[in-house]
């Protein structure tokens, strides 16, 4: 399998190509990295490949906010310009400038 150049960044807001939620991706796996099970709990015209980078998203929808494992080619980038409202995007993340969150670097010292 050949990785790919991940498309998106950590910071970056998105959003579900066919699923009404959004978010900030705060991790990405260069190939798919989770369970076989959890892919197979796709339905199968949906179900993406698993040769391409997958980001980790704080995400958010109409009622509730959780953390999303998405594909990259079920992403586009969210143009609302609107805050992702998750309760840890200040414990990651600087400003926002509409489209993306400034990464923050912990001091480890």
């Amino acid at each position: 399998m050949n990785e790919r150049i991940a498309k998106y960044q950590i910071g970056d807001v998105v959003k579900h190509r066919f699923f009404d939620f959004r978010g900030v991706i705060f991790d990405v796996d260069p190939t798919f990295s989770n369970t076989e099970e959890w892919w197979q709990s796709i339905p199968a015209e949906v179900r993406p490949r698993k040769d391409q980078p997958f980001y980790h998203l704080l995400a958010e929808n109409e009622e509730t906010e959780y953390i999303a494992y998405v594909s990259e080619q079920n992403l586009l980038r969210d143009t609302s310009e609107e805050p992702v409202r998750h309760p840890q995007v200040d414990e990651i993340f600087g400003s926002f400038d509409g489209a993306r969150y400034e990464v923050l670097v912990h001091n480890t010292h």
